[in-house]
């Protein structure tokens, strides 16, 4: 039987999985939404897994998980290990472009640059309180134009005239959007302005005072969006990377950092059929009065976090 690392990436928008082996080549991989359930969501994702891993073959030994719901799924899965976003983020992409120097990353909701130097992530930048220029703008903006987001891109490129949009603030945006379709521009030209809009954005913003250098790799959903990866382009003068697996990377980080612990801890693709529920009390022991996250299995506590000293701690056993 060969060992196999599972990876999961548990965004606000979507959740993403891989499964790789010991060379790191992908076998099998799972993209799809959250819609606010990031259990639901990751138990799909790993029940796709299991459907799609020749499980002949192949056992999963390790699981890995990042995104903003990474405790709960590393609770869920058994993560043998459970990091952060950039990290993930970084391993993924360096694994797969070695020279890489700045990674773009534009999510459902957040956005993040990467600034790497051998190989090693040495600055970073995240956006913290509004999603403008988000994939969830250019969802949201696609709907009030009547155009599938999917779509975005190619008739971006057809035009010969980008509206300006004024997109740092997803009301203004929405407001400037409306001001430019009853003046009369052209589809085409609007939606040219907003992929413009997100770069600037971004790189305004996100990108403020950092150095980037080529080669620069562009991933996250957003990336997709051939319309956003010509306005990076034509702003930083510079050769955009889209890696075709540029959506996984979070997830394929993870399950690199698994393969690469040296942990193994035992995985069932039945976790998909367990009951999962979260508990959150606050912990009445000293003035902090924590708010403790709890993870129950089928009923069992397996899992808790959120204590700020020994006195919070809620152990296995523990009601």
């Amino acid at each position: 039987m060969k060992k196999a690392y599972l990876g999961i990436d548990i965004g606000s928008i979507s959740t993403k999985g891989v499964v790789i082996d010991e060379d790191k080549n992908i076998l099998c991989s799972i993209y799809l939404w959250t819609e606010g359930n990031p259990i639901g969501a990751s138990k799909k994702v790993i029940a796709e897994l299991g459907r799609q891993l020749d499980q002949d073959t192949y056992k999963v030994v390790a699981a890995g998980t990042t995104g903003s719901a990474r405790k709960l799924v590393g609770a869920m899965c058994n993560a043998s290990i459970v990091k952060n976003e950039i990290t993930a983020h970084a391993v993924g992409t360096t694994t797969l472009h070695p020279d890489v120097r700045t990674i773009l990353e534009i999510g459902g909701q957040d956005s993040k640059i990467i600034c790497v130097e051998n190989g090693v992530a040495v600055d970073y930048a995240m956006n913290t309180l509004c999603a403008a220029g988000t994939g969830s703008f250019l969802s949201s903006q696609a709907r009030r134009l009547g155009v599938e987001v999917e779509e975005f891109g190619k008739i971006a490129l057809g035009s010969k005239n980008p509206t300006p949009i004024a997109a740092r603030c997803t009301v203004f945006a929405e407001s400037d959007l409306v001001h430019k379709i009853q003046m009369g521009h052209k589809k085409e030209d609007i939606i040219a302005g907003l992929c413009n809009a997100v770069a600037n954005n971004y790189l305004n913003n996100i990108g403020k005072g950092k150095k980037i250098f080529p080669p620069i790799v562009f991933q996250g959903g957003v990336s997709k969006n051939e319309g956003v990866v010509k306005a990076f382009a034509d702003s930083l003068g510079e050769e955009i990377i889209v890696d075709e697996n540029g959506h996984l990377m979070g997830c394929y980080g993870a399950a690199i950092l698994a393969l690469g612990c040296g942990i193994e801890k035992p995985f069932s693709f039945d976790v998909a059929d367990m009951e999962f529920v979260t508990r959150e009390v606050v912990c009445p022991n000293c003035a902090n009065h924590c708010e403790i996250i709890c993870v129950y299995r089928d009923g069992e506590l397996i899992d808790s976090w959120g204590n700020r000293c020994e006195r919070g701690e809620i152990k296995q056993g523990q009601d």
